[in-house]
């Protein structure tokens, strides 16, 4: 849980400021996780791959794809427990759609339709984080078991 923590605290910090991370700030975000000698070339090229500026959704796709020595999976897992203190594996959908909708980079309806077409939540109204966890880091949805 202290990485969740540390992860939440860490983006927080650069999206609170324009809601857009640059490539300075990428650097010190990865360096805050523990990628100390990242290159400027391989910072260009995370920039670059993005489509647009980096916002939270996006910087949530790269970091699952970019960092390296740890199991991003689990990083992304640990944040959303941070969310989930009785560890139910899901949060609440109107929980999770106020935190995106009001706070950093603020989700658009628009992006909500979106995220709720993906990642639908059940008749309890409750989202399976775990599942989110997995398509961040692994671009697909999980097979049910």
């Amino acid at each position: 849980m202290p990485e969740g923590k540390h992860f939440i605290t860490t983006i927080s910090q650069y999206l609170n400021r324009d809601g857009i991370i640059s490539k300075d700030d990428l650097r010190d975000v990865l360096a805050s996780m523990g990628q100390l000698n990242v290159k400027n070339e391989e910072l260009e090229a995370m920039v670059k791959e993005a489509s647009g500026p980096i916002n939270f959704t996006v910087f949530l796709t790269m970091f699952g794809e970019k960092l390296k020595g740890a199991d991003p999976e689990d990083v992304i897992l640990s944040a959303f427990k941070v969310l989930d203190p009785e560890a139910t594996g899901t949060i609440k959908k109107e929980f999770l759609e106020e935190l995106l909708t009001t706070q950093c980079d603020r989700f658009t309806a628009e992006e909500m339709k979106n995220l709720w077409a993906a990642f639908p939540p059940d008749v309890a109204g409750n989202i399976d984080y775990k599942n989110i966890c997995y398509v961040i880091t692994h671009g697909e949805e999980k097979e049910e078991e």
